[in-house]
């Protein structure tokens, strides 16, 4: 009797457990009516979003994000800026000096409710600056929908940071991040992180948005425009209907995180469709500080064709580059980015991150407020690749990592480092904060590419994006797939190198020629053990490299781009220092080194080479 009880109470419990690990996502409609004044730049809008708990929880309350509240002087991010000062966001300051603090009182952000009605019950909410907290009418079930109802006026705020009016290219409305946003809920809770400065979350949800405005302005979004023939700018022989002056914009998406617009009167559209890929549309405004656009379109065709073929395809029917925003800033089906650029590649690199992000924060949604090197890092990563092929280095580089690295090496040795791990608003310096999410991100995947080989790497990729796309994966999912990929345990790694500022420093101690072979003696001076190919060079232009495996991932690796290589005996993490005995004489050699690929993330690199004479 008793064993019978234990069983049932062990099947119940890891029933439990069961559910409690289980993937679910939650889901969300949102028809909007929105009414532009252009003159005075704000907006009257009403919404309608349906609402599905597909979680295992009953949830009693609701968040919905207001982020232009964040856009007035005194705000959160106004006394972040102030706090961090020169070590701060430039963006967000002059001088060291909060740009907020000095928004005049017409100018600020506000998203003004009027009212929220659940299910046709108007609900009680309470506004926590730039996070509404809704207390609901009745509780929302697992597995059921409800509908919110809700009316507000907005204020759109002078341009400091993505959203806003005017920015500094004459752009009238960057409109992004602006509506009443419901927040992500998902087995870690709500995403009701305040607005900052840094990342967003959000479900997956559709859009069905109507837009009135002056009928002389232009909307850039990342959408499907149903009308095109009633408004200005996409097609020659449009028929603008036009009410009290205003021309009606109708707009629909399927399954995107966020939508978001901007608008100017002197907008230019054009459009291009990939080959078994998205149309891509260009609106910007067409003068001489623009002119490389035009240069752009087989670059971006190509770019989505390479992205397409290394990492998955894109699933959208349409992308726009749209012209707008502070820099460059990604949302669903479509990027602000500034016109201005000097060349083709600098534009292009900025096309590149920020279409990146389709993949790394739209397809495959993690949250970048909790994980940002994830987002940032792993679209550097997809950066890094493509820009390398569409424009190949002057100088022969062994990877399209090298320069990354050596930025990396150069900024260690300011003594600055944040680790990664660090939630995205809560890094204490702007340029810190840089490193650890898009370079260490970025490096992340470099150096499990050494680690694994390539070949694992673009199979790891690949599957996370198969896994994955259309989800909000963590880091714990890519590294369950990169240890099944490899087969080596990676845990180790990824430790060291998210949670942790250790740094990895290998170099050659000691070499010795003899008669018939030479032995040479490494030396482990970080704190982050590696796994090491160590080569040679001979005089007669053979390559030959050696794989030391450390034994921290069990499985050594099989096969790398890089070339063949034998493997010997692993190099134990708790052991300083390693000796090899290689069949080579004196004569024989040209040139010994650690990591002829240059993808190790060494910090100093002057003691892993050595040149015989």
């Amino acid at each position: 009797m008793k064993k019978s009880i234990v069983i049932l109470f062990a099947f119940i419990i890891s029933q439990l457990q069961g559910q409690q690990t289980a993937y679910y996502q939650q889901a969300a409609k949102y028809k909007m009516d929105i009414d532009v004044n252009a003159e005075k730049f704000t907006y009257s809008g009403k919404q309608t979003l349906t609402y599905t708990n597909n979680s295992p929880d009953e949830l009693n309350v609701a968040y919905f994000h207001l982020y232009w509240n964040a856009f007035k002087p005194n705000s959160m991010m106004d006394q972040r800026v102030t706090g961090q000062g020169k070590n701060g966001d430039s963006r967000l300051q002059k001088d060291g000096i909060s740009r907020l603090a000095s928004i005049p009182k017409d100018q600020e952000g506000a998203q003004n409710i009027h009212w929220i009605k659940q299910n046709g019950r108007e609900v009680k909410f309470e506004i926590q600056e730039t996070i509404m907290k809704v207390y609901l009418a009745e509780p929302i079930k697992p597995n059921s929908t409800t509908t919110f109802s809700m009316e507000w006026d907005a204020v759109i705020p002078q341009q400091i940071r993505r959203s806003g009016r005017n920015n500094n290219e004459g752009v009238d409305m960057t409109m992004t991040q602006w509506y009443p946003k419901i927040a992500e809920y998902d087995y870690d809770g709500w995403a009701t992180f305040d607005y900052i400065g840094r990342e967003f979350h959000a479900p997956f949800s559709d859009f069905d948005v109507t837009i009135n405005i002056d009928k002389n302005y232009v909307i850039g979004a990342g959408g499907i425009l149903e009308n095109p023939g009633e408004v200005k700018g996409y097609e020659a022989n449009a028929k603008i209907k036009a009410v009290k002056n205003k021309a009606t914009w109708k707009w629909t998406a399927k399954n995107m995180l966020d939508f978001a617009w901007s608008a100017d009167r002197d907008y230019s559209v054009e459009s291009f469709q990939v080959p078994d890929g998205p149309k891509v549309y260009f609106v910007y405004q067409k003068n001489d500080k623009t002119k490389v656009w035009g240069e752009a379109q087989p670059y971006v065709t190509k770019y989505f064709q390479i992205m397409n073929s290394h990492f998955g395809k894109y699933a959208y029917p349409t992308y726009a580059f749209i012209q707008g925003g502070d820099g460059g800033m990604e949302y669903g089906m479509c990027t602000m980015i500034l016109g201005e650029a000097k060349d083709i590649e600098g534009l292009m690199g900025l096309m590149a991150h920020e279409g990146s992000h389709s993949w790394f924060q739209q397809m495959v949604a993690t949250n970048e407020s909790m994980r940002p090197w994830m987002d940032e890092g792993f679209t550097s990563y997809a950066e890094g690749l493509v820009m390398y092929q569409l424009f190949p280095p002057k100088e022969q580089y062994p990877n399209p990592f090298v320069r990354t690295l050596d930025g990396y090496r150069n900024f260690i040795k300011r003594g600055i480092e944040e680790p990664a791990v660090w939630l995205g608003d809560h890094h204490d310096n702007g340029t810190s904060y840089t490193y650890s999410t898009y370079v260490k991100g970025e490096l992340y995947l470099v150096e499990l590419g050494y680690i694994m080989g390539e070949d694992n790497l673009n199979k790891t990729m690949k599957q996370y994006f198969q896994n994955w796309s259309m989800k909000h994966p963590t880091d714990r999912d890519f590294l369950h797939i990169a240890q099944k990929v490899s087969g080596m345990d990676l845990k180790w790694f990824h430790h060291y190198w998210i949670n942790t500022t250790k740094t990895i420093d290998y170099g050659i101690k000691d070499v010795k020629y003899d008669a018939k072979s030479t032995t040479v003696t490494l030396i482990n001076k970080g704190q982050v053990p590696m796994p090491i190919d160590f080569s040679v060079m001979t005089t007669d232009k053979k390559i030959v490299t050696y794989q030391i495996p450390t034994n921290l991932t069990h499985t050594w690796k099989e096969k790398d781009i890089y070339g063949d290589f034998k493997t010997v005996e692993y190099w134990p993490w708790t052991q300083k220092e390693y000796t090899l005995t290689i069949p080579y004489t004196k004569s024989q050699l040209a040139v010994l080194g650690i990591d002829f690929s240059q993808r190790l993330a060494d910090v100093n690199m002057e003691d892993n080479f050595v040149e015989v004479k």
